[in-house]
């Protein structure tokens, strides 16, 4: 099993390179052209050690073999404890459980941060992913239709969310 650990700068290339398999062979994500690692670099930089905006890897023999990350979800102040998550893994090791056990390490570090509420936007259809995410305890609260266009067609996207903490109590605001 692979282990997990904060990602550092020397991990930019393999992090580019997956993300580039499903910018050029899927519609997982609405990028739709491939990126060198120095342009994904402000990407890398917007995560840290710690704080909201993490960026943790799972490696496995010296390999890369997936990442998750938390970012900025909207960029007004009363949304700042709100973040987007994401998680990929190399297209080669699918289907192993490295994405749940991102997320699982992911989440237990949003414990200790002013974190409230995670979200996550899936490119349907994608049966895979969507079962990831309610299996990490997010709910699915709408679907946007059409709202992305790649591969000379439009894509909906389910929104799903989930909870850092239990709610304590019942009700509204909880």
């Amino acid at each position: 099993m692979p282990t997990v650990r904060p990602a550092v700068e020397a991990d930019l290339a393999a992090l580019t390179a997956i993300y580039n398999h499903y910018v050029l062979h899927t519609a997982i994500t609405f990028d739709v052209h491939p990126f060198t690692p120095e342009e994904r670099r402000p990407w890398f930089a917007a995560h840290a050690p710690n704080g909201r905006h993490r960026l943790i890897v799972a490696e496995e023999a010296g390999l890369i073999v997936g990442y998750a990350s938390t970012s900025r979800w909207r960029p007004k102040p009363a949304y700042d404890t709100t973040v987007e998550s994401t998680v990929y893994c190399r297209h080669d090791a699918m289907s192993r459980g490295i994405g749940t056990l991102l997320y699982r390490s992911l989440f237990a570090l949003l414990e200790h941060e002013d974190v409230h509420q995670v979200v996550a936007g899936i490119a349907l259809p994608n049966d895979p992913s969507v079962r990831l995410h309610e299996r990490a305890g997010f709910t699915r609260v709408g679907v946007f239709a059409q709202v992305g266009r790649k591969f000379d067609r439009f894509w909906d996207v389910a929104w799903f969310e989930r909870p850092v903490r239990a709610a304590k109590g019942s009700g509204a605001g909880a």
